[in-house]
């Protein structure tokens, strides 16, 4: 019996009750006990911060007044009373106790913005040797699979309440040129909403019917979020028959070609694991936050993930868009749900266990960025917080792994150590605390070259990897510098085993339409299903597409304004730390902190990225 025989039975079949296993509710009764743990404790320390520099400043301002300028103390000594004896008492202090301090996190700022601009450097240096050599993966000639049929290939389309973009990512897999009876299309639907359910089932029976063979999957618990949901997929009899599974999210619109542009390059090369196809944005020029997402999002694949697949057959498997070898997956432990990356989780443990990754820069999935800095707030915490957990549970296996020693130094030093836990952490205390503090330490002032043009360098580099975002250099550095204040804090969140470190908060799409440009040049070939474009203007398809862009419209009018504490009160303290520089005439450091305070007090206000440059 055929697979599309049987069906619909496999449809009811999956949505029976999956019931959690021991270990699973143990892992999530300590998540909610993390959760349970008080939350505001980093906002209490910037606001204690932020009134310590208040009285500075008044302190500081009452005494430029006053004319008591520390160089001709010894001359006003006892002359003006209770208020001189506390702003000498206060420098007393200052150069006795914090100067030195201040003195030691300065140096220790320059050394990790050398070893973080050595980094980025030699990634730059790389891609440059790639791009003058025109380096590309190259497909291996196996005599042993010509005259073959084409592999069995499984593909995955987890999604959670996204009613949104299920018709979009459904669609585009069912349009996948590749034999019937050679794919299978499983829809891993976590929706907790019935309506949004029956949808998805009901655009699941309508691809059935044309003869798509494709399954619809519903678990009644969400143990283990993404991980859970894809774990319990490959736990199926009929995986055992697949040789390759595919995975995309529910935003993603993979074109026709996808298929044959990916499978061969693991022809003749059996330790492949995994081939990665880069994302497209259909929404990059929706706004100035989805620009300035664009340019990070050209930089991390044109640079790091390239350069990291050329020279170590390695990188971090991105979640989607990406084609495994199910051997690869099955060797490495499958998937696992103790961290909220499980995309990373399992690249490192196939790394580890011999597989090789490529990367195929010129084959790109077009997917949504996030409109609201409150979703893309989210995304970027749990993207930070996951990889330090991950640490603590890969750093055993990497010591015992049989991979070389240099592999080993980069996934520790490099991979995690630099890249998650010092860059977040350097980030912010440089632009957070110890900036602000140097303005009320005379003597322990940051380099101009530090503060302002290494950072100008670095954000001018992410810049040329996105063709036309020039303009937008001065805007990404100051936003990434606000970023640093959600990366800090999701670094301390995973580092101190906080509950939002377990947090998964799905992504908000807008369900925006690929391009009339964009879908022209992809369905430049015919599709196996011509009839379906015909047929749209006599079904329901176009109305849907009217509601949808409706509500998208009247959601956009309507959205609400969220104030982020946190980015206010950063924002007040980078002010009066660029007041308290005008009393010292450091120009290069007022224009620098005036500009940085302004920026998180439009994110804090949610005002930033709503408009496009």
């Amino acid at each position: 019996m055929d697979k599309s025989s049987h069906l619909f039975v496999k449809v009811e079949n999956s949505l029976s009750s999956e019931l959690p296993l021991p270990e699973e509710e143990n892992w999530n009764a300590k998540q909610s006990i993390r959760s349970s743990i008080p939350k505001g404790s980093f906002l209490r320390l910037i606001l204690g911060f932020l009134m310590l520099s208040f009285l500075l400043l008044t302190l500081e301002a009452f005494a430029y007044w006053k004319g008591w300028y520390f160089q001709n103390l010894k001359s006003k000594v006892g002359d003006e009373g209770r208020m001189h004896s506390v702003y000498l008492s206060w420098i007393s202090f200052r150069i006795d106790h914090i100067l030195p301090a201040i003195r030691i996190l300065t140096k220790l700022c320059v050394v990790l913005s050398v070893m973080q601009s050595l980094d980025r450097l030699i990634l730059c240096l790389g891609c440059g040797w790639i791009k003058l050599w025109r380096l590309k993966p190259r497909i291996k000639f196996d005599s042993s699979r010509v005259g073959t049929d084409f592999p069995m290939v499984l593909i995955q389309i987890p999604m959670c309440n996204e009613k949104e973009v299920y018709e979009q990512s459904i669609s585009a897999s069912c349009r996948l040129d590749w034999p019937k009876d050679r794919i299978l299309i499983q829809v891993l639907d976590d929706s907790d909403d019935e309506k949004i359910q029956n949808l998805i089932q009901t655009e699941v029976i309508e691809w059935s019917q044309r003869g798509v063979n494709i399954i619809y999957r519903h678990r009644l618990t969400r143990n283990g979020f993404k991980a859970g949901n894809l774990k319990s997929a490959m736990s199926c009899d009929y995986v055992k028959d697949y040789e390759f599974i595919v995975i995309f999210d529910a935003d993603f619109q993979p074109g026709s070609d996808f298929l044959k542009k990916t499978i061969p390059y693991f022809n003749g090369n059996p330790k492949l694991g995994l081939v990665q196809a880069r994302w497209s944005f259909v929404n990059k020029n929706q706004n100035l936050l989805t620009q300035l997402q664009y340019i990070n999002l050209c930089f991390h694949f044109e640079v790091e993930q390239q350069v990291n697949g050329f020279c170590l057959n390695f990188f971090g498997f991105n979640g989607t868009a990406g084609v495994w070898r199910i051997k690869a997956l099955e060797d490495c432990g499958g998937w696992l749900e103790r961290t909220t990356v499980e995309d990373m989780d399992v690249a490192v443990r196939a790394h580890l266990s011999g597989w090789n990754f490529i990367l195929l820069n010129d084959i790109r999935v077009p997917c949504e960025a996030p409109e609201s800095y409150e979703t893309y707030q989210k995304q970027q915490h749990r993207w930070h917080s996951g990889p330090i957990n991950l640490f603590r549970f890969c750093l055993p296996s990497v010591m015992n792994s049989k991979i070389s020693i240099w592999k080993k130094a980069n996934l520790i030093f490099l991979f995690f150590l630099l890249r998650k836990l010092i860059l977040p952490f350097h980030s912010f205390t440089l632009i957070g605390f110890i900036l602000p503090m140097t303005m009320f330490v005379p003597g322990s002032e940051l380099p101009v070259w530090l503060v302002c043009y290494l950072p100008m360098a670095m954000s001018f580099v992410n810049t040329c990897m996105a063709p036309g975002s020039f303009s937008l250099l001065l805007p990404h550095l100051l936003f990434e510098n606000t970023m640093s204040m959600t990366k800090f804090s999701a670094m301390l969140s995973g580092l101190l085993q906080l509950g939002s470190s377990h947090e998964w908060v799905v992504t908000k799409k807008a369900g925006r339409p690929l391009k009339e440009e964009l879908l022209m040049g992809r369905d430049s070939k015919s599709h196996a299903f011509p009839e379906i474009r015909r047929r749209a203007p006599e079904n329901k398809a176009i109305e849907k597409g009217k509601v949808k862009e409706k509500g998208v419209a009247s959601a956009t009018a309507k959205k609400e304004k969220k104030i982020y504490k946190e980015e206010l009160a950063v924002a007040l303290l980078l002010l009066i730390a660029a007041g308290r520089s005008l009393l010292s005439v450091k120009l290069i450091h007022f224009y620098f902190l005036l500009f940085q305070g302004i920026t998180f007090l439009l994110v804090g206000l949610d005002v930033f990225g709503e408009y496009m440059i």
